[in-house]
């Protein structure tokens, strides 16, 4: 299991313990293992206020299954959380004009009946002015899927203002999390011993299981 996945599980997990329904809305297999991505929509009361500390690079040390020599390797994934905002509550805050807009359409994949994989019911949509970028392939039409793509432009755009504190749209610069080394806002080490530490906060803490960092940094934040 490569280390996007293992997020993914743990995610999973956590939304399960919680209470949580959690839904897979898209998912990238890895040419060779693991997977390039997943999206997932998790709802639930205060899911965003409880993960939106989890977007950024979370960083893995570990003996690599995929390593013949089992050699300790670093490993990168990065997280991105957004808030899922009915559409009133969007025109509300924000209003993206058309002419800001890309949209570019593929063949979806997943629940389409005939239309899957026949017709390009995708929708891609870029918000010129800043390169943010977001896609919706899981419903039926090209109308469905361009709304729920716009209603997911729209969260991230009120993210990036938020926590840039912009005054106006055009203030906000391309907001892309890094799976870099640097940019990691915590480290799970598995190797030689078992420790994961918080960036954010500074907490560090000895886990049994994967899925208990969302609950610890989310107490963390509370405090």
């Amino acid at each position: 299991m490569d280390w996007s996945e293992m997020l993914e599980r743990m995610y999973i997990r956590w939304a399960a313990d919680q209470g949580y329904s959690c839904v897979i809305t898209d998912r990238m297999v890895g040419e060779e293992a693991g997977i390039k991505g997943v999206e997932l929509s998790i709802r639930g009361r205060w899911a965003y206020g409880y993960l939106k500390g989890e977007k950024g690079t979370h960083r893995l040390v570990r003996s690599s299954p995929f390593n013949a020599r089992g050699l300790r390797q670093t490993s990168f994934a990065g997280v991105e959380v957004l808030p899922v905002l009915e559409e009133q509550q969007q025109q509300q805050r924000l209003v993206i004009p058309d002419k800001e807009l890309e949209v570019t359409f593929m063949r979806a994949s997943g629940k389409g009946g005939q239309n899957v994989n026949k017709v390009e019911t995708g929708v891609r949509l870029v918000h010129l002015p800043t390169g943010l970028a977001v896609k919706c392939i899981e419903e039926r039409t090209q109308q469905a899927n361009r709304t729920i793509a716009l209603q997911r432009l729209t969260a991230k755009l009120l993210v990036v203002l938020e926590e840039q504190q912009a005054a106006k749209l055009a203030d906000i610069r391309g907001d892309i999390v890094k799976a870099e080394w640097g940019q990691q806002i915590r480290n799970y080490v598995f190797h030689p011993y078992k420790l994961v530490k918080d960036t954010h906060t500074g907490v560090t803490w000895w886990p049994r299981v994967l899925w208990h960092p969302v609950n610890k940094h989310s107490h963390t934040q509370t405090l």
